[in-house]
């Protein structure tokens, strides 16, 4: 039984078209510039290049399917567009936050926008002391009145400069270890909040990924993500789809990377200049 069936390979189409008009003219440029351009988001969001599974009624496509994602990956890394596959990926990962811990308000008032790619979101639980062992989360949120006070440091955010939202991990009690840590989306422009250095790395150059900083930002009780104290339990059930999206990235590469090396090598071969193993 075909993986992919012909509503998928008509999708693979439509990315395909996008990624051509949209992605190969400027991807050089945005590498060169370590920031792909905003306005690319309103029509990959259109075709549901990610955001596929926000409800209708907010302005989704409301579809289920994972290997709708992965066809995005593949045609993205097929040109060598990583950075995108990434930041899509990273969307996708706040969309699934926002569908599955927030309240119906949350998501009346957020997911409009991403929908429509008009909103970025981010997610920030990386710190300069804690990687992979979330419980080191050093972050603090204290409750003042009907707001939460947010002090700390995020480092290695994907989307971190252009966000407009951010969910936020943070200790709310410092003494309950991993029961300590609370989700919070924090809104882009909240006095306090400094979207920091933009990071430079050995690769995905076009992706923002940067440094973030909270100074006494107040966040409203209205946007606790969830339950008080249920911030680890969150993480861990979301982090999979995101290790998914990384491997289906990785297979993808490869894939490309192997047709590259092909249409090289008979490039080569067709003006007379065969290499290697390809000569035959």
């Amino acid at each position: 039984m075909p993986f992919y069936d012909k509503e998928h390979e008509m999708f693979r189409g439509s990315v395909h078209e996008y990624v051509q008009r949209w992605v190969v003219p400027s991807y050089d440029q945005w590498e060169a510039e370590r920031l792909i351009d905003r306005s690319i988001w309103a029509p990959a969001a259109e075709l549901g290049l990610f955001g596929l599974d926000i409800p209708a009624r907010f302005g989704g496509i409301d579809v289920h399917d994972y290997r709708f994602p992965m066809i995005v990956a593949e045609e993205l890394s097929a040109v060598g567009a990583a950075s995108l596959v990434t930041t899509f990926a990273g969307q996708d990962n706040v969309v699934r936050y926002l569908i599955d811990l927030g309240t119906e308000e949350q998501r009346r008032r957020w997911l409009p926008g991403m929908a429509a790619g008009k909103v970025i979101g981010a997610i920030a639980m990386t710190e300069p002391g804690a990687g992979s062992d979330l419980r080191a989360i050093r972050t603090r949120a204290v409750r003042e009145g009907d707001d939460w006070v947010l002090n700390g440091q995020k480092t290695f955010i994907t989307s971190g400069i252009q966000a407009d939202l951010v969910v936020v991990a943070a200790r709310t009690d410092p003494t309950a270890g991993a029961k300590g840590l609370t989700l919070f989306v924090v809104e882009g422009d909240a006095a306090g909040f400094g979207h920091d250095r933009r990071l430079a790395k050995l690769g995905l150059h076009a992706q923002d990924t940067s440094e973030l900083s909270f100074t006494d930002v107040r966040v409203p009780k209205e946007n606790l993500l969830g339950a008080e104290g249920s911030g680890f339990i969150s993480l861990m059930m979301n982090l999979p789809q995101e290790r998914l999206i990384i491997a289906c990235q990785a297979a993808a590469a490869c894939d490309g990377i192997v047709e590259m090396c092909l249409d090289y090598a008979k490039t080569r071969q067709a003006f007379g200049k065969p290499i290697g193993k390809f000569q035959h």
